[in-house]
């Protein structure tokens, strides 16, 4: 009864149509390669809005970063610098976040270290910063390993129904088989198209958030040495902004010292 339904359905298809194309295939193959077909399409959705969701989000801070070079370790004061960026900025959130750590340390009752409480408290944020950056490549990591495995599941629901086609048949003709077969390759097929722009997608989100995070530890220790020496430590991109030549230092009488970055690397002695 099943064989006649099928065949009256491809005989029922519109003059021209495709009897062995993605609609026809998901028709007969029936609720579960449905189900199959859905669930990758889903994840593929998932996938994309993922990938340019935390695109623009890591493009955010990339600029955040252009922008603090540009001005912040001109101004006077930490406060005046975080004054200068923008509300939502990780780069203010990480400055701040050491000024209240620098603030609580007074009231702490139990003596802790300056520099081990505010290199904890700035470590704490910057890790709050790359785990929302973070937030959804877990996803991506998943789509890339099982949607293959459900593709395949798919074309193993494809491959049995052949298998009950030809022995309902009781001959291996083209007819019988051609469309179950058809499912189960455009099933493996899809689990591929799924699998791999995921993967591409999180080594490459996974790349730039390792940049981004090199950038704030790096602003991080400046905001530690600022704190620590108060105010006296600032990088030496501040220098470069202003168009200031560095301060030279004082070379040591017993040894020969080198003046890298002002002379070229060059050795003099006293």
């Amino acid at each position: 009864m099943i064989i006649n339904l099928l065949a009256a359905a491809g005989a029922a298809a519109p003059k021209g149509e495709n009897p062995y194309g993605l609609i026809p295939a998901l028709r007969e193959g029936g609720l579960i390669s449905q189900t199959v077909f859905a669930i990758l399409v889903l994840m593929s959705v998932v996938s994309f809005y993922i990938l340019f969701s935390k695109l623009f989000e890591q493009q955010k801070v990339i600029n955040q970063h252009k922008r603090m070079r540009q001005g912040f370790w001109n101004s006077t004061s930490l406060r005046e610098g975080s004054a200068k960026l923008e509300k939502n900025s990780a780069y203010k959130q990480l400055v701040d976040d050491g000024l209240t750590a620098q603030e609580q340390h007074s009231r702490l009752t139990d003596p802790v270290e300056a520099h081990d409480w505010l290199h904890g408290s700035l470590a704490r944020s910057e890790a709050a910063i790359n785990s929302k950056l973070g937030s959804g490549l877990a996803f991506l990591a998943t789509v890339g390993a099982t949607s293959p495995f459900i593709g395949l599941f798919g074309t193993v629901i494809g491959i049995y129904r052949a298998l009950i086609k030809i022995g309902a048949a009781g001959q291996a003709s083209i007819d019988a088989v051609a469309g179950p077969v058809g499912e189960a390759l455009i099933m493996t097929a899809l689990g591929l198209v799924v699998a791999v722009p995921a993967v591409l997608a999180y080594n490459w989100l996974q790349r730039r958030n390792k940049a981004i995070a090199e950038d704030l530890s790096a602003f991080s220790n400046d905001v530690l040495g600022y704190l620590a020496s108060n105010g006296n430590v600032k990088p030496a991109i501040a220098s470069a902004t202003t168009g200031a030549a560095p301060r030279p230092t004082t070379p040591v009488k017993p040894a020969a010292t080198t003046t890298a970055g002002q002379t070229g690397g060059v050795q003099t002695r006293p």
